[in-house]
């Protein structure tokens, strides 16, 4: 049944027949996504690469992520992970060391990924007026997952995060603390800024809302069924939708941002809260 509801997001280096190949429309917005955008360890273009000269430590690492996404860590073990790269058994060992070691190195090689998401909710926080500075936020919250799902390179991390997130394992709980946690506090710190009379708690919420309806929004099929075929899961021509939706969620919960007040001037800026560093921490999203 999981399996299935992920069945749509096949990569194209997969040579995998119960795997669909995209559409047209999602073939074409993958394609629109700049490599740029994806600054991940491995090279760019790695699915030619992958046939004209096989880099075998990069096919284990993109062996682990899909099985760990669609069958989740503890149903896949190190001779699945050896098949599926075609790789002999130890030589999976010899480059990640244990199965958990081999999942955080599936994180790690995101890390810069996520630096990025930091990078542009610091310049979102640098918006003087309160309103804008919120849409500036969820844009950056959600922009990025929702290209990243859109992307070849990145579709089975999305699922294997989402997946976690969802029903957390041990090896999982040290990934969310070391690489997500400190993206939530750093989301958090800055939508107080728009709403300086609530409290760390409420907001919290709201993040918690808002990171629920995002993951059901690049994981969810049903759509599909439900809307009659009109809407295709995972849409990314749905992205504005869903940032109404979660700001009218925040103005509901919280209130809308303060005005600029008329013939003032610019509001006087906020000030950022630092980021935390990508580090492990106690609390996790």
């Amino acid at each position: 049944m999981f399996a299935r509801s992920y069945s749509l997001y096949g990569l194209h280096y997969v040579s995998d027949s119960s795997m669909p190949r995209k559409n047209s429309a999602a073939q074409s917005a993958a394609e629109a996504t700049p490599a740029a955008a994806l600054p991940r360890r491995l090279p760019a273009g790695r699915a030619a690469q992958r046939e004209a000269q096989p880099d075998r430590r990069t096919n284990i690492l993109l062996a682990a992520e899909k099985l760990f996404a669609l069958h989740g860590f503890h149903a896949v073990s190190i001779r699945d992970i050896a098949a599926e790269a075609g790789v002999p058994l130890a030589l999976v060992g010899y480059y990640y060391g244990a199965k958990h070691e081999l999942y955080h190195a599936i994180f790690e090689s995101w890390r810069t990924v996520i630096a990025g998401r930091i990078e542009a909710l610091q310049a979102a926080v640098t918006e003087p007026d309160p309103a804008a500075r919120l849409a500036r936020i969820l844009d950056a919250f959600v922009s990025p997952p929702v290209a990243l799902n859109q992307h070849p390179e990145g579709q089975y991390y999305g699922l294997m995060a989402a997946r976690d997130l969802a029903a957390p394992t041990p090896e999982a709980d040290r990934a969310h603390r070391e690489f997500f946690d400190p993206l939530a506090h750093a989301f958090i710190d800055a939508l107080m800024t728009t709403v300086p009379n609530a409290s760390r708690g409420e907001v919290a919420w709201c993040y918690q809302f808002m990171l629920g309806a995002l993951l059901h929004f690049l994981t969810d099929r049903r759509v599909e069924r439900l809307s009659n075929g009109e809407n295709r899961g995972a849409d990314p021509a749905a992205k504005a939708q869903l940032l109404r939706f979660i700001a009218g969620g925040f103005h509901a919960v919280l209130g809308k941002p303060a005005a600029r007040p008329a013939g003032k001037g610019a509001m006087p800026r906020a000030k950022p809260s630092r980021p935390r560093p990508l580090q492990p921490t106690s609390r996790r999203s």
